[in-house]
């Protein structure tokens, strides 16, 4: 019988283990943390140990080592089986070696892959039945797989770059990489890997695919070069582009994929973004009156310039997702009103500076958690706090009518949340109790 050991019990571990399971593994499931589904997933014959990786597991032989994509490889019991040699996959490897009816449209980038993802995801459930989104948003691929093994499947898929190191045959039908910008240094060690990365996502594409190009990303132009697929390019500067806006109407060459009038999400971030997911959902054979349906009821993605309240005329705003430089930047370009930033949290190794030529937007920064010293550095008027609560009830008190308080961290949760998603509902819930007049 053959082996598979699976590190990291998230969702994804989970799916993967089942999967394999289902198709004659003995399968090893193991977590530093407790497993909450270990009586259940016992039960179907998976193998689990919780509460650390024990040495026993590294007396068996594996025909597949699945790793969680957020554990780093420089954990010790990581490292033990690369350096015998193993690979590590992760789980959207896995449902691909097993699944022959899946197209995927994959969305990549450091910044806007979520808001894509799930508008492109929207956008084929709304088509068929054979829709469906997936990936990097709390979905296992895996568990698609094992439920839909040969049926026919159109998914959008968020894929990280963690992930796509993890990936061998990996194969999308349609795929961007929405921009290139610093980020998660201490797991990459420098920007060149973690740019590379990203690229992986096309490596395994023909020219019977079609990737998106940015041409706005300079980025972009340096680290993506022989691409084997179609290429399209794409701009929100420029009308040259395949993919473009010009005179309020989003074209894809000749075709028409929905008027910039009828998207209600803010910013020419969200432009670029909703641009690509209709892009992609043409080339995934989607009609442009199924893609304008979608696009006038989209509402924006939670956690991501994410409206909260109005509380005695100052707006409130989650952006939790905002955990580097680059995405607190696009926020910021989001509004024209004063805004009072709260930012800081676990320490990724980016610097700040190039949030200072934005300082003129902020009226007031409050800083809190591991960062808060870096930056302070960066803006000296700031205020320092220990943790969010007491951030957000500061901003409660300085805001004016007519200002907005902005949640836009530029940093990971991991110092005093357990991910960025816990963080924003934290943050709605306290919002929303604050007294006074609610609009």
């Amino acid at each position: 019988m053959k082996k598979a050991l699976i590190i990291g019990a998230a969702i994804s571990g989970i799916g993967a283990a089942r999967l394999l399971n289902k198709y004659g593994y003995r399968v090893y499931l193991t977590d530093a943390k407790e497993i909450k589904e270990r009586k259940e997933l016992e039960a179907e014959g998976i193998l689990c140990f919780d509460n650390g990786h024990p040495d026993s597991l590294k007396d068996n032989e594996y025909d597949l080592i699945v790793k969680n994509p957020g554990i780093p490889y420089r954990v010790p019991f990581v490292r033990y089986f690369t350096d015998k040699g193993y690979k590590m996959y992760n789980e959207m490897e896995i449902a691909c070696r097993f699944s022959s009816g899946m197209r995927i449209a994959a969305v990549t980038g450091t910044n806007g892959k979520t808001t894509t993802a799930t508008l492109l995801g929207a956008i084929l459930e709304a088509n068929s039945p054979y829709g469906i989104t997936a990936g990097n948003m709390g979905v296992s691929l895996c568990d698609i797989v094992r439920d839909h093994p040969e049926e026919r499947r159109d998914v959008g898929l968020e894929i990280a770059a963690l992930q796509l190191i993890g990936t061998e045959t990996f194969h999308p039908h349609t795929a961007v990489i929405m921009n290139l910008t610093p980020d998660h240094l201490d797991y990459f060690g420098t920007l060149d890997n973690y740019y590379h990365a990203k690229t992986l996502i096309y490596r395994n594409m023909t020219k019977d695919d079609t990737f998106f190009f940015n041409a706005d990303d300079p980025v972009i132009a340096e680290y993506c070069q022989d691409i084997p697929a179609s290429v399209v390019k794409f701009s929100t500067e420029r009308t040259d582009t395949e993919l473009r806006a010009e005179d309020g109407k989003v074209m894809l060459g000749d075709v028409c994929l929905f008027e910039t009038k009828d998207l209600h999400i803010p910013g020419k971030h969200n432009l670029q973004n909703a641009m690509v997911a209709a892009g992609m959902a043409y080339k995934m054979d989607v009609p442009t009156d199924v893609i304008q349906q979608v696009i006038s009821s989209f509402k924006g993605v939670e956690h991501r310039i994410e409206y909260t309240a109005t509380i005695n005329g100052v707006r409130y705003y989650n952006d939790s997702k905002g955990t580097n430089p680059d995405a607190v930047m696009v926020a910021l370009k989001a509004f024209d009103e004063p805004i009072h930033l709260l930012a800081g949290g676990y320490d990724k190794k980016l610097p700040f500076d190039s949030l200072a030529p934005f300082l003129p937007k902020i009226k007031q920064m409050y800083v809190y958690g591991a960062t808060k010293d870096a930056l302070k550095k960066l803006d000296p008027r700031a205020l320092e706090f220990n943790d969010m609560n007491e951030a957000i009830h500061a901003a409660y008190e300085r805001a004016l009518p007519g200002e907005v308080v902005l949640l836009s961290p530029a940093c990971a949760s991991w110092d005093q949340f357990p991910n960025y998603e816990v963080r924003g509902k934290i943050f709605k819930e306290i919002v929303r109790s604050l007294p006074g007049k609610k609009e």
